[in-house]
């Protein structure tokens, strides 16, 4: 397996569609103009609302949905693999998805995962509800590369180690995170929670975010990450808009597996009793 260069897109999305799906086909072509073979974007690329309910009069089916379309279309352009972020997309039964897609140089859908883990938690400074606009996926899954496979997941799946466990033993070597993490959430918990993820699966975590303040108030942390397996952080994109880049070794992932291999040390044991 050869090495590659990856690169986390850091950007700072609003209300404005058009202004966010330009943001986010320019950074594309810059990081493609650096050198870069992968190029990942944060959760809700091309739409931050300023209020939960702004959502669901733009969500759209994936196959007639304007972002998805423009960064298909990037992505073909700049003939690179793009991890494309996060879209509303309504599904077959009329409910939404926070999708993540991953799309091939020609421009083609390889894989895609819709959020399973929904932010509902109570903050000092707002409250956030995202079970009351979307609904959660069921379906874990690995996706192709041509240098690794890749585990999918969004933003606050990184607080579920299990789903990263069941990645790593699926067969990836890479994880992918993107997100729109909160600051206060940020400040205490990103960094430790990323580096967790890779120590513990011998993976490679790539985690592109939003920074910065957003319509209604909202602020995000920054600090696209992208880490290696045994622990150390390659990149940081800091807390301004921008593009890091990093070098991905795939052979790094049979090393750190090979100094520590717990994905093969499972053992069952019974739960304590409820309230035990």
């Amino acid at each position: 397996m050869t090495a590659f260069q990856v690169a986390c897109v850091q950007l700072t999305a609003g209300e404005d569609m058009t202004r966010n799906i330009a943001a986010a086909t320019d950074a594309i072509t810059e990081a493609a103009r650096r050198g870069a073979d992968f190029i990942t974007l944060p959760e809700n690329v091309i739409h931050m609302p300023a209020h939960p309910a702004h959502i669901a009069p733009l969500a759209a089916p994936e196959d007639a949905h304007p972002g998805v379309a423009a960064l298909r279309a990037a992505a073909r352009q700049a003939k690179r693999w793009v991890l494309a972020g996060t879209f509303a997309v309504r599904t077959g039964n009329g409910a939404i998805a926070n999708r993540l897609l991953l799309i091939r140089p020609d421009g083609e859908v390889a894989a895609r995962y819709d959020k399973i883990h929904l932010f509902d938690v109570d903050l000092p400074d707002r409250t956030y509800r995202e079970s009351q606009t979307f609904r959660g996926g069921d379906q874990a899954v690995v996706a192709d590369l041509p240098w690794l496979k890749l585990g999918l997941s969004v933003c606050y799946d990184v607080r579920f180690p299990q789903l990263y466990r069941a990645l790593a033993k699926a067969g990836a070597g890479m994880l992918a995170v993107p997100a729109a993490f909160t600051q206060i959430t940020g400040q205490a918990h990103w960094h430790v929670l990323l580096r967790a993820r890779a120590i513990e699966t011998g993976c490679f975590v790539v985690a592109p975010a939003q920074v910065g303040v957003h319509p209604g108030g909202r602020r995000t942390f920054g600090h696209s990450l992208v880490v290696a397996p045994w622990g150390e952080v390659l990149a940081d994109a800091g807390d301004t808009q921008g593009i890091v880049t990093a070098t991905i070794d795939p052979a790094r992932i049979a090393e750190a597996r090979a100094r520590i291999p717990a994905l093969g040390h499972d053992r069952e044991f019974r739960a304590p009793p409820a309230g035990g």
